[in-house]
């Protein structure tokens, strides 16, 4: 809380200083946001970014965890795939755009295409990293005990990889996050990356850019924070202690 009151302060001090009339201080952002709860049209906009978010990552996660899990304790799917997913991965979501645009149109269709071929590859390659790195000593003590291969990927293999699918979820929603706020700037009439872009266009409100810039930084840390609380889940919980 103090180095977030220095920022501010300092902020201010550098507005102030140089009697900026495009640079809003701390306190006209807050107003510019206050204007944005009254008419209602924050709100719309936070919900519209959240639902893509939403949508793209919740399909992202459905693929990734079977997918990395599979190509993780199957090694000819690991040969296979992977050379493929680590030559799509290193390609900027950004770069579909035009691709996203051109096979689903302006709507939420892009946007949620774009979050989910961003967020899916970090998910994939940390669930296989997962089940690369279980401890010899799990798969060995479960051998012992005659455990089929069935049980012992239900039992032992997926309880193992859990943490590290929860980093891969943390990486992929942060990235995610990060994607439709760009792609809103781009393809679409809502959103708070569409709310950056109307500001700057509509009179130079950078009051309200800077507002919305701050939102998206409050929101990612709140997603941060709850894809977080699955650490404390019993089944992962044994990874955490401390």
């Amino acid at each position: 809380m103090l180095v977030i009151a220095a920022i501010v302060a300092l902020w201010w001090w550098l507005v102030a200083r140089d009697e900026s009339a495009i640079f809003p201080t701390p306190w006209a952002v807050v107003a510019g946001a206050w204007e944005l709860v009254q008419d209602g049209t924050l709100f719309e906009h936070i919900g519209a970014s959240l639902m893509r978010v939403g949508i793209g990552f919740g399909l992202a996660l459905l693929v990734a965890v079977p997918l990395g899990l599979w190509m993780g304790w199957v090694t000819p799917a690991y040969r296979t795939l992977n050379p493929v997913f680590q030559m799509l991965r290193p390609i900027s979501p950004i770069a579909w755009i035009p691709l996203a645009i051109l096979w689903f149109g302006v709507g939420n269709l892009s946007p949620v295409f774009l979050i989910f071929i961003s967020s899916v590859f970090p998910m994939i390659v940390q669930t296989i990293s997962g089940v690369h790195t279980i401890e010899r000593r799990y798969l060995r003590a479960a051998a012992n005990f005659g455990v089929p291969r069935g049980v012992l990927f239900r039992q032992v293999v997926i309880p193992a990889v859990l943490p590290e699918v929860i980093v891969g979820m943390r990486i992929g929603i942060g990235v995610a996050w990060l994607v439709v706020v760009a792609a809103e700037m781009i393809a679409l009439h809502s959103g708070l990356g569409y709310l950056i872009m109307d500001s700057r266009n509509a009179g130079n409100r950078y009051d309200l850019v800077v507002a919305s810039m701050v939102i998206i930084g409050l929101i990612g840390l709140l997603l941060d924070g709850l894809t977080r609380l699955l650490e404390r889940l019993k089944t992962v919980r044994w990874r955490y202690v401390r």
